[in-house]
């Protein structure tokens, strides 16, 4: 933490100097990025699947049963079984798999931010896993922030992003509003990664505000916009074609899955779409981010912020001055999760 916080410069015109050692933002570094991450693609892919299994049994029972008891019993009765299935599954999910999906997440971005910043893991031969959730449990207020900090950031940049004009020239074509549009919706899309960005950027400067980090790496986002638009551009069209081939690949073990589970014969298509899904969560997510991430990190190095860009994004959206108001508020060290946006 200390010798992170060196890097840090929320006051001078280039608000960090931490090293970045990656050569490009290429998929083939990536790739390198995520191999050496394994570890962490192999523990939420098994999550994933174990979670995609444990939900097509209880839909399955769920609404099977609700159908039989409603037949044998009273339609009431199985209304009831279903409204009792389906909030005790939300529940499970808000509480355990997806909080615990978004702490293997942090972890992971922990991992790489290294990675991508040093070329190794400091991580006192403690391991991989260990490493990241000692940097996710010192900086528990930040990881918590990031709910919300996310909610912020997709706004900002959405908003932003409506304002580009540039991106029709990506369409060498007149006329192709329709194709225009479509590429508009796929970039705007892929911004999604930024918020993981933005905290990876935190972790690099060692900024111990992560409201301050955030408006930072928003202005940064804006000011290398194209570049990095550019980058997850590719990383989307990548996105579909190997979401696919995994839907593919997966039919044979959702087929064998399905003849095991004659609850859900017959579903073979659907299972299979869910374990495709699943890879594309657990492999392709991670690389892509990688790509984002890399390309941020690589796009601001030595770069001085430009402060028209705070005035700009304040009138173009509240969810900025928002950010900004947090950013006095925030106290080191505690939960911030249940701040009202």
């Amino acid at each position: 933490m200390t010798q992170r916080a060196a890097y840090n410069h929320p006051h001078e015109p280039v608000r960090h100097s931490y090293p970045v050692i990656i050569p490009d933002a290429g998929i083939v570094t990536a790739m390198g990025l995520l191999l050496k991450t394994m570890p962490y693609v192999i523990i939420r892919f098994a999550v994933l699947i174990l979670a995609t299994i444990v939900t097509v049994v209880w839909f399955s029972i769920t609404f099977g049963g609700a159908g039989f008891l409603g037949d044998q019993i009273h339609p009431w009765v199985g209304w009831g079984w279903l409204l009792t299935g389906c909030g005790v599954y939300g529940w499970v999910w808000n509480v355990f798999v997806r909080y615990a999906l978004y702490l293997i997440k942090c972890g992971h971005i922990a991992v790489l931010t290294e990675l991508i910043t040093s070329g190794k893991i400091d991580d006192r031969g403690e391991g991989m896993f260990v490493y990241g959730k000692r940097v996710v449990t010192e900086r528990y207020g930040q990881v918590n922030v990031l709910f919300a900090l996310d909610i912020l950031v997709d706004g900002v940049v959405r908003s932003f992003n409506r304002t580009l004009e540039w991106i029709s020239s990506i369409i060498p074509i007149p006329g192709l509003q329709l194709l225009t549009n479509l590429v508009t919706t796929v970039l705007h899309a892929a911004t999604t990664y930024l918020d993981e960005t933005i905290f990876s950027y935190n972790l690099a400067r060692g900024e111990d505000n992560p409201w301050r980090g955030g408006k930072d790496g928003i202005i940064y986002y804006c000011q290398n916009n194209k570049e990095i638009l550019k980058t997850a551009g590719w990383c989307v069209l990548f996105d579909y074609l190997l979401t696919a081939v995994a839907w593919l690949a997966m039919l044979a073990p959702a087929a064998l899955f399905t003849y095991v589970m004659p609850l859900v014969g017959g579903w073979t298509f659907l299972v299979a779409g869910l374990f495709a899904i699943n890879f594309r969560q657990a492999f392709l997510k991670p690389l892509f981010l990688i790509m984002i991430m890399s390309k941020f990190h690589l796009s601001i190095r030595g770069q001085a912020i430009n402060e028209e860009w705070d005035a700009k994004l304040s009138s173009l959206t509240p969810k900025f001055g928002k950010i900004k108001e947090k950013i006095s508020c925030y106290l080191p060290g505690r939960s911030q999760a249940t701040t009202s946006l």
